[in-house]
């Protein structure tokens, strides 16, 4: 029996005995490769045919920004204060992870330099283009169709509840603010997630609203003022923050919560360091490109974005163990999906993937697998199961 067949023969059985198809799907839609420890050939199927990665495409961005920024690297959002108009103004520098506990700890920094009185909160968002739109991204209110800003808080999202016919904030460490107050008639339920929406000085007003509340508590009087424009020359600086989170704790739960906003974000702050600002996803499919034709010599493929949600994307398996090889310093930043498997699944409408790493007797083999069709993720780790213990390695390497 040749390799397609017994490959059609396996993903056929392991996927009917899921009932994940109620007729015979197109199996040769389907390919794979696991390569040894050492980059050997083993197992595989259309190795080099370009598929679409969908989130698998976050094991690139990973490995891009580890091996330019390292694991220590901390992000840093500059803070100026114009004393004699009394405005703060903050510089968005890209930061992903500017959650709630971290703003208050700005606003706790921003209170012990001696500010007491602001009478309007300044923000210079020109980082990135303002007109910036996410190829692949959907104008819904869904967590995961939130657009990257050079400011914004909590992954740019908003986390809303309504009890007894109130509105409230659905998570404690964060307060309710007039913008979020204003978006309760998007969530469809009685608590939800949402993006802060397509307008670009939302995502700077909900942080620069929070960021007032938590200097309030602090006892610094805050006017009710946002003005956006850039940083006036010759304001001096009065805080630089540093992030409390280091890159290699943002990537964690990037790549196990499949957060696109993080991916994103780090894609167009790799731009940055290559052009000038203002920057758009047209710059990080060229900064993309660029570094790894320079890394790995490969030829074709897209990547137009850092997150997998374009269908334009393109990979090939030999790619994707390649990357896999070359992460292998940072194995521990991906999720164990099941015993043995660490690896970043990807799922778009009719597209599933897998890949990372095989672990057996302290031997970590990186594999890939993708398929045009949808298949659950438990699914997906039985076929890649069932075709690792049928593979064999190759003594040479490619």
């Amino acid at each position: 029996m040749n390799p397609l067949s017994h490959f059609r023969i396996l993903v056929f059985v392991l996927l009917m005995s899921g009932q994940c198809f109620g007729q015979t799907a197109e199996l040769t839609n389907a390919a794979f490769l696991f390569v040894g420890e050492k980059g050997q050939d083993g197992r595989a199927q259309d190795p080099d045919r370009a598929m679409i990665p969908a989130s698998t495409t976050k094991l690139v961005t990973a490995w891009l920004a580890l091996k330019r920024w390292g694991v220590q690297h901390r992000f840093k959002t500059p803070f100026y204060f114009d004393a004699a108009d009394k405005v703060l103004w903050i510089k968005g520098a890209g930061d992903p992870y500017l959650i709630s506990d971290e703003i208050k700890r700005i606003a706790i920094k921003l209170a012990a330099s001696g500010i007491d009185n602001i009478e309007a909160i300044g923000i210079d968002d020109s980082l990135f283009r303002a007109d910036l739109t996410v190829p692949g991204g959907s104008l819904t209110t869904n967590p995961y169709d939130a657009i990257p800003a050079p400011l914004a808080a909590n992954f740019n999202t908003v986390a809303i509840a309504i009890q007894q016919n109130h509105i409230v904030s659905a998570e404690p460490e964060t307060p309710l603010t007039e913008f979020a107050r204003s978006q309760a008639f998007r969530i469809k339920g009685t608590s939800e997630r949402i993006n802060t929406g397509p307008e670009r000085q939302d995502a700077g007003r909900y942080f620069a609203e929070l960021l007032a509340i938590f200097l309030r508590q602090q006892g610094v009087k805050v006017n009710h003022a946002i003005i956006w424009g850039k940083l006036p020359d010759n304001i001096p600086p009065v805080y630089q923050h540093t992030n409390s989170r280091t890159l290699a704790d943002m990537i964690r739960p990037m790549m196990k919560y499949s957060n696109n906003f993080i991916a994103n974000q780090l894609a167009l702050l790799l731009a940055v360091e290559k052009f000038e600002p203002p920057v758009d996803f047209y710059d990080v499919r060229k900064t993309i490109a660029s570094s790894l034709s320079a890394q790995f010599d490969w030829k074709h493929f897209f990547l137009e974005e850092g997150a997998g949600l374009s269908r334009k994307n393109r990979l090939s398996h030999r790619q994707l163990t390649e990357l896999l090889h070359a992460f292998r310093p940072w194995r521990d930043l991906l999720p164990q999906v099941s015993a043995g498997i660490y690896a970043k699944s990807g799922t778009l409408n009719g597209v599933s993937t897998l890949a990372g790493f095989l672990v057996s007797d302290n031997e970590w083999r990186p594999f890939a697998l993708m398929m045009q069709h949808s298949v659950s993720k438990k699914r997906r780790l039985k076929i890649v199961r069932a075709l690792s213990r049928q593979t064999t390695f190759n003594t040479q390497s490619h």
